[in-house]
């Protein structure tokens, strides 16, 4: 896995996503554990940007509760949002490929995300792209560490840019409504 910088992410998520007129985020994790709760975290911030073409699922440790509510969805395209240790640096994102899914989360699933992930593509036809962020393994509050939060908003700024082409680059600030 090769970790980039903000623009190479984009675009790496850019040509993932494409111009898929919908697309369904799923937050993944514990909001309870601080080393697991940045997918539920960037997911309710997505969330709170109210872009036209993406629906947000909140799906915390059971992604497989998700599946129903994103098949009636019948996004084009499904990003999972996770925490991963990736061995890297607090609050890098990156796209993570489905073999290197098992060594890179955390195990609080019920199933393996793998397979949800795999279920979702077979029945939705749909992309599906798994977005993971490296957590801080010294914070231990109940708000995301800087560097957790300059990750989470390399995300939003992300998803802004693509599902809002020709717009105005603004930069979306975090809610900080984190507290568990």
């Amino acid at each position: 896995m090769r970790f980039v910088d903000q623009f190479a992410f984009e675009r790496r998520l850019r040509r993932r996503i494409g111009s898929a007129r919908r697309i369904a985020v799923v937050g993944v994790g514990d909001e309870l554990s601080p080393h697991d709760r940045l997918g539920i975290v960037a997911a309710r911030e997505i969330e709170g940007l109210h872009l036209p073409t993406v629906k947000v699922f909140l799906a915390g440790t059971v992604p497989e509760s998700a599946t129903g509510p994103v098949r009636k969805f019948r996004p084009d395209v499904i990003v999972f949002l996770d925490a991963a240790d990736m061995g890297t640096r607090a609050g890098t994102v990156a796209i993570i490929q489905p073999g290197e899914i098992q060594a890179r989360l955390f195990s609080t699933h019920a199933l393996p995300l793998s397979v949800v992930m795999a279920y979702l593509a077979q029945e939705t036809k749909a992309e599906v792209v798994l977005v993971g962020i490296q957590p801080d393994h010294d914070a231990h509050g109940d708000q995301p560490s800087a560097l957790e939060e300059a990750g989470l908003t390399r995300i939003l700024v992300s998803l802004h840019h693509i599902t809002n082409p020709g717009r105005p680059r603004a930069k979306p600030v975090l809610r900080r409504s984190h507290a568990m």
